[in-house]
Formats: C-alpha cells, structure tokens, sequence
C-alpha cells in the first residue's frame, strides 16, 4: 500500500516542495515501467512513513515530469537524490537498500 506521506513531484509543485523545503527531501526518481524502480517503492513508503515531521520523501514520475528529470541529467532509474536547503546534495543511482536510503537523509538532518 503507498504511503499519503510520498508527495507526488510536478512541474508545478517541484518548487514549493522541494527546493523551497524546510526539511531535507529524498526525491525518487521513476518509472511505471523500471523493474527496479517497483522494487524500491515499498522502500520509500516505509521511510516517508519513518521520518514523517523530519523529512520528506517525494516521487518524480520521469515519463510525465521530463523537465525535471533533465534539469537534474537523470540517465538511470531509479535514481534518487536528496535536496536540503534547495540544493541537491546527495545522489545515488539505481535500488538500494532501506538503510542506505535512510543513511543519505540521516546526514541531512
């Protein structure tokens, strides 16, 4: 089941939530058609679930937000990164573990 707590990501809102955030934000960027990006959903479910009120977590659908993937060169999915004080400060490429997603928020706290 998905989390309400994932902040679906559009052009219109990538802004506000993200860059304007006052809390670190791991951005997820997917595709409905990435085996991967399928595994790793459960995975940011359970963090937005966990740090709820210490940061955010936020899903970019590539096929539907193309400005966004290619103002931020998304080669790869999935491909997540986390955003504090409106600058995008960590990066990794392709599934991960929970601990290792919770690991690169941790840093940003």
């Amino acid at each position: 089941m998905a989390s309400e707590k994932i902040i679906v990501i559009s052009d219109s809102n990538f802004e506000q939530e993200v860059l304007q955030s006052d809390k670190p934000v791991l951005v997820d960027f997917w595709a409905q058609w990435c085996g991967p990006c399928r595994a790793v959903s459960p995975i940011m479910d359970e963090l937005a679930e966990d740090y709820d009120g210490k940061a955010k977590v936020a899903k970019v659908n590539v096929d539907e937000q193309g400005e966004i993937a290619n103002r931020y060169k998304i080669m790869s999915i999935p491909t997540v990164m986390v955003f504090k004080g409106g600058q995008m400060v960590e990066k990794v490429i392709g599934a991960r573990s929970k601990s290792e997603y919770a690991g690169l928020i941790d840093k940003h706290l």
